[in-house]
């Protein structure tokens, strides 16, 4: 047993009621009164992951028209993906095998400059004029369902793009201070069916004279190949394909030491397993991290049920470990991610993946992810095709995205051990992760570690801290749906104990403001929501 220094017993009394979701057709069992205890273990850090652990992604089909890669250069979208750093930025997805290098001299200078003047003079240059962003905005609606209505088809158009394009993703990633990975195009083979290198030799060249400071993938999800473009490529000879580009890097004066990751693999199935086993054997070493991708549900026929359903949430854990098991069995401490995901495939679930029900999906993928031993996940997408971006048609930031700057903001790259009990064996209706507080953000005292939590239950649970935690200061930071009644979990707006959440301007984020809870008070977690409680007099030894 551990000392009460180091192991906080909390015992949470639930009344659990299920109702029933109207608009969902969902009928839910009334429960009896449960109590359930929260050990949480200061004593040991259970995982270290990356600082950029929560990255993002951009998805390649903006390139498909090039035009659209000036919303990058919008100040709203800027600030956003600034307030997130540190942070990878991806920028890859389906349409990057189907992408192709066509330079025609047109480009500007976006690298990196040691003075941070110029940097931002360059910056400021390429601001998008409002006019111009406005119409972009209402052109990229369009495009946007052109887009779905390919994917839905399973018909994918092949695209060109020249430097400028190149120029406009770099000068995002360097303005917004994110670490750019850009997807290679695997699908383009040889007669023997061994990757043909020849156009990412030619972008290799360009972003190489441009001193631009960037990793590489190759290919994303080559287990669809066949499907997508009848090309099949087999585990082996997709690690053959990445030990080609690795020797290519190491030739490189600027990318020799670059980051490579791959495969991207989609999640793990019965009938294309042998696909990671046989690319580890053949390419481990070329690659830095191993990635993969998840989504828990089929866009097309999912419910509002599923997002708030253990059973599906506890899905992510048998697929994560899976991966783990078979990347160290091939490649023993080979760092692995989730290079690509969000709640369900085939472009989200209309209605649910750019609502606040999304939230729960994504909050306990970040709690699980880091908890089972994965060091990065990036989140698809920021902008691009879809309904599971973190920016609305307006840029507007929707409920995942200050989801995502609040775990930014509180916690910290340290996993620390929270475990739920109960004495029945059904699943629990409250979920909840430790972390150290994010030790950057100096409003906090050292030691101090931020508990996060998800109530799935549409009633309140109240959480009491032991005798010896009563007087403990607890700041809490609880995100429900700004709206009420029935229609509340498909909002597309949130509220920050109970202020609703929006941008003061396009340049600036509204302050996000704990709220204090008195000495001795009960924690309560309101129904249908999640929050985080940062324990500023934890004094967790390694978590200074």
């Amino acid at each position: 047993m551990k000392p009460a220094s180091t192991a906080v017993s909390t015992i949470v009394t639930l009344v659990l009621f299920r109702a029933l979701c109207a608009e969902a057709k969902t009928v839910i069992s009334v429960e009896d009164v449960q109590s359930i205890r929260v050990d949480l273990d200061l004593s040991n850090v259970v995982r270290r992951v990356d600082e950029r652990f929560l990255s993002v992604a951009i998805d390649a089909s903006l390139i498909a028209e090039e035009k659209f890669m000036n919303l990058l250069n919008s100040p709203k979208l800027r600030t956003l993906a600034k307030a997130l750093i540190p942070a990878f930025l991806r920028f890859g997805g389906t349409k990057q095998d189907f992408m192709k290098f066509n330079p025609r001299g047109r480009y500007f200078q976006a690298r990196e400059n040691s003075s941070t003047a110029v940097l931002g003079n360059v910056c400021k240059r390429l601001e998008l004029p409002p006019l111009l962003e406005n119409r972009l905005k209402q052109e990229w609606v369009l495009q946007s369902k052109t887009l779905l209505q390919e994917e839905l088809e399973g018909k994918y158009k092949k695209t060109k793009f020249s430097e400028y394009a190149v120029d406009l993703l770099y000068a995002f990633a360097n303005c917004s201070g994110l670490d750019l990975i850009f997807g290679l195009n695997a699908l383009l083979r040889t007669s023997e069916n061994t990757w043909d290198s020849t156009n990412a030799e030619l972008l290799l060249k360009y972003c190489e004279s441009r001193e631009y400071v960037m990793s590489w993938e190759l290919g994303n999800e080559p287990n669809s190949y066949e499907k997508k473009a009848g090309i099949r490529v087999d585990g082996h000879q997709l690690g053959q394909d990445f030990v080609h580009l690795h020797q290519i890097l190491q030739e490189s004066a600027v990318y020799n030491s670059t980051g490579l990751y791959g495969p991207d693999i989609g999640q793990p199935r019965d009938h294309r397993k042998d696909l990671l086993t046989g690319f580890l054997e053949s390419g481990a070493e070329a690659i830095t991290a191993c990635t993969w991708h998840h989504y828990y549900v089929n866009g097309r026929d999912t419910s509002l049920e599923d997002f708030l359903d253990p059973h599906v949430l506890d899905t992510l854990a048998t697929k994560i470990n899976e991966v783990l098991e078979t990347t160290e069995s091939v490649s023993p401490g080979k760092k692995v991610w989730l290079g690509e995901t969000s709640s369900a495939y085939g472009g989200g679930a209309f209605g649910l993946s750019d609502t606040f029900v999304a939230g729960f999906m994504w909050l306990d993928k970040l709690g699980l992810a880091a908890k089972l031993g994965l060091d990065v996940v990036i989140r698809q997408v920021l902008i691009g095709s879809g309904t599971y971006h973190l920016v609305d048609d307006n840029l507007d930031p929707l409920p995942d995205y200050w989801l995502s700057l609040l775990y930014k903001r509180l916690v910290g790259p340290e996993v620390l051990k929270a475990e739920v009990h109960t004495n029945s064996g059904q699943k629990k209706p409250i979920r909840v992760y430790l972390h150290c507080t994010n030790r950057k953000s100096t409003h906090y005292r050292q030691g101090t570690v931020t508990l996060f939590a998800l109530n799935l239950n549409k009633n309140e649970a109240t959480i009491s801290l032991p005798a010896h935690m009563a007087n403990s200061t607890i700041e809490e930071f609880v995100l429900q749906s700004a709206e009420a009644g029935e229609q509340s979990l498909y909002s597309r707006s949130v509220k920050l104990n109970g202020q609703v959440l929006k941008m003061v301007d396009d340049r600036t984020l509204p302050p996000l403001e704990g709220r204090e809870l008195p000495p001795g008070a009960h924690i309560k977690l309101p129904g249908f929501s999640f929050a985080f409680y940062v324990l500023t007099e934890a004094r967790a030894p390694l978590c200074k």
